[in-house]
């Protein structure tokens, strides 16, 4: 009896067709963040480089930036994707993205 591919499986299948398919790359990216953060960098690099214009990657790269303790990359992405997201006109993103980029900064503010 065959089991079922996992949604890894199933994603490396999908990459193994079309490695340079943004979705498949970010969607990789984001199994492996909790469990094999070094791995889901490579495609968080991948897509910053290949892929500089998909706007979700910056938020989450950046996030990943920050937990290996590298402040100064991480507000370099958060920066970066603010420009992306701003000319691509996705001003939620680009909401997010200030919000991290302030956070990184240590500006944001929590009422007590």
């Amino acid at each position: 009896m065959n089991t079922p591919a996992t949604r890894l499986q199933q994603l490396l299948a999908f990459y193994a067709d079309d490695p340079t398919d943004a979705f498949t790359i970010y969607a990789l990216a984001t199994e492996y963040r909790t469990q094999e953060p070094e791995r889901a960098w490579e495609f968080y690099h991948k897509l910053l480089t290949e892929h500089p214009d998909y706007v979700g990657t910056y938020y989450h790269a950046g996030k990943l930036l920050e937990q290996f303790g590298k402040k100064d990359e991480a507000e370099k992405v958060y920066r970066a994707g603010l420009k992306v997201a701003r000319s691509a006109g996705q001003q939620h993103a680009a909401s997010e993205l200030l919000q991290a980029l302030n956070s990184c900064l240590g500006l944001d503010y929590e009422d007590d």
